[in-house]
């Protein structure tokens, strides 16, 4: 564990706000691998002059979703996408990436357990940039849907009246306020740069986590990470555990 969270109090908090993708379960780079297909094909209706591997793809756009990625890319082209055109390559891309994640995740009693035990005593809510549908379905295979109900599900895609995506805070200020909490009252959990930078533009205090980042890139994870805002970087759930739960 890698922290700066001397003096930090766990007291008062009342609720985990969780990102999804490479937070609860190792779904980014299968999720990459999955949309690759469908993102060199938009890059090279940009102009782009070769194909992107996956890994080359989420080192340009982690902790985005597909919507703002392709905005970007498409800028970086000196091009603005129609409306009716965006939303048929996020479409294409949800459904391929979505369908592929109920073919790869598993369950994982790293995650499983010690999230039991924090459902104990904090309130638990999923805090994505990723669809609602796309959310769902690695839930349902990972075992985890039980923790987050349907009520308790931010979407930067689906459920704010624009989408959206991390670094943009919006999606937890959305949460914090339909679940009725102060920013205090709240700990996020975060596994990329623009998810922390996202919780922590929202006020709220941030871990961040390597679990599922590969250990070549751990440590360079963590010093963005830190940088970012997070005032502690830890290496599995059973750490956010431990600094949720010391007295």
């Amino acid at each position: 564990m890698t922290d700066r969270s001397t003096g930090f109090d766990p007291t008062g908090v009342t609720t985990l706000l969780c990102d999804a993708d490479g937070t609860l379960f190792p779904s980014e780079e299968p999720a990459y691998a999955a949309s690759a297909d469908v993102t060199n094909r938009f890059l090279a209706e940009l102009g782009a002059e070769r194909p992107y591997s996956p890994a080359e793809l989420q080192s340009m756009t982690n902790g985005k979703n597909f919507r703002a990625a392709a905005q970007e890319l498409a800028r970086g082209y000196g091009r603005d996408l129609a409306a009716g055109d965006l939303e048929d390559w996020v479409a294409q891309e949800k459904d391929v990436v979505t369908a592929h994640l109920r073919t790869v995740l598993r369950e994982d009693p790293a995650v499983r357990e010690p999230l039991t035990r924090l459902a104990g005593g904090f309130g638990l809510a999923a805090v994505t940039s990723s669809a609602s549908s796309r959310l769902d379905a690695c839930l349902d295979v990972t075992g985890l849907a039980g923790f987050f109900g349907a009520g308790r599900r931010y979407s930067a895609e689906d459920s704010l009246p624009e989408p959206t995506s991390k670094p943009d805070p919006a999606v937890y200020v959305h949460a914090l306020q339909d679940l009725g909490i102060t920013p205090d009252e709240a700990v996020a959990v975060e596994d990329s740069i623009n998810g922390a930078l996202s919780a922590v533009a929202a006020g709220v205090r941030t871990i961040g986590t390597v679990q599922f980042v590969p250990e070549q890139e751990r440590e360079a994870r963590t010093d963005a990470l830190r940088e970012a805002g997070a005032f502690a970087v830890v290496s599995s759930w059973g750490e956010v555990e431990q600094l949720l739960t010391r007295a």
